[in-house]
């Protein structure tokens, strides 16, 4: 689900950034023989994501360290679970530790609230999306920890697929072109292979939009009664899409609705990073001392 070469890419843009001239407290104190082990202990409960992230951190600055991980991506994990044990040159662990984390606090976060909003909906048919509201250069990442989390991926990028929204109509309509008119343009212009959606907010629009051949009708912003009337107007010709003002207090009504897919852009955008710290158990080479 993560390409090995997209993972290497990311894991060392964060490390150039974060080591671009060294990492100073460690070249002043550390010894550069000194070896030392710790573990990676959960502090709060929650889905984890990222340890297969946060092992090629630690090997991407030395391959040497040993990376044992405890569990696997989709664990539901507890606190004071022990996740992982590194092992190796107390330097290359030190300046390793905080990009590993973050990797792994951070995609834990988007998995574990993911999986909250998936849960939420459970007796109904709705799926929970991500959107494209991602931090820049970790779309790979987050969008897999959605996954992890039991939710699924909308368009990975604007090439993915074909989504008509409030200004591409705005833009044309100073063509005098309308909704059904721009839905109807894209279908034929589509390749074979892509899917065509449109935003609409009202559902009048919705109707429209089906009538004229979407696959997908993403309702914007609607009232629960505007979505259950537009899903209704649709008649499964095409997918419902909930979006805007998606709460995890209010995710279980929309799904009510009868709606197939709520897209959520909270739970990439907005994912409170998840508890997680390293903390070391020994020095592994008994005897050394730090030089003065």
């Amino acid at each position: 689900m993560l390409p090995r070469q997209e993972l290497r890419r990311v894991v060392e843009m964060a490390l150039a950034e974060d080591l671009a001239w060294g990492d100073a407290t460690v070249q002043a104190i550390i010894p550069d023989d000194l070896k030392a082990a710790g573990t990676i202990i959960a502090r709060e409960e929650g889905v984890l994501a990222g340890i297969d992230v946060a092992g090629e951190v630690f090997r991407a600055l030395d391959p040497t360290v040993e990376f044992r991980a405890f569990a696997i991506d989709g664990d539901a994990i507890h606190r004071g679970q022990t996740l992982a044990a590194v092992q190796g040159l107390a330097a290359t662990i030190l300046a390793a530790e905080r990009v590993a984390l973050n990797f792994l606090q951070h995609l834990s976060g988007v998995a574990t609230i993911t999986s909250r909003y998936v849960q939420a909906v459970a007796p109904y048919a709705a799926r929970i999306v991500d959107t494209r509201k991602t931090t820049p250069g970790l779309r790979a990442l987050e969008k897999y920890a959605v996954v992890v989390g039991g939710g699924a991926n909308h368009r990975q990028n604007l090439s993915d697929g074909i989504l008509i929204k409030d200004n591409h109509l705005a833009a044309l309509s100073t063509r005098g072109l309308g909704l059904g008119e721009v839905v109807a343009m894209a279908r034929r212009r589509a390749r074979h292979t892509q899917r065509v959606e449109v935003e609409v907010e009202t559902p009048e629009q919705a109707q429209e939009a089906a009538d004229a051949g979407a696959d997908l009708v993403l309702l914007d912003n609607m009232s629960l009664e505007e979505m259950r009337r537009a899903v209704e107007l649709i008649g499964g010709r095409a997918l419902a899409e909930a979006s805007g003002g998606v709460t995890l207090e209010r995710v279980a009504a929309i799904a009510a609705t009868g709606v197939d897919l709520i897209s959520v852009g909270a739970i990439t955008h907005s994912a409170k990073a998840l508890d997680i710290a390293l903390e070391f158990t020994a020095d592994v080479s008994p005897g050394r001392q730090p030089r003065p």
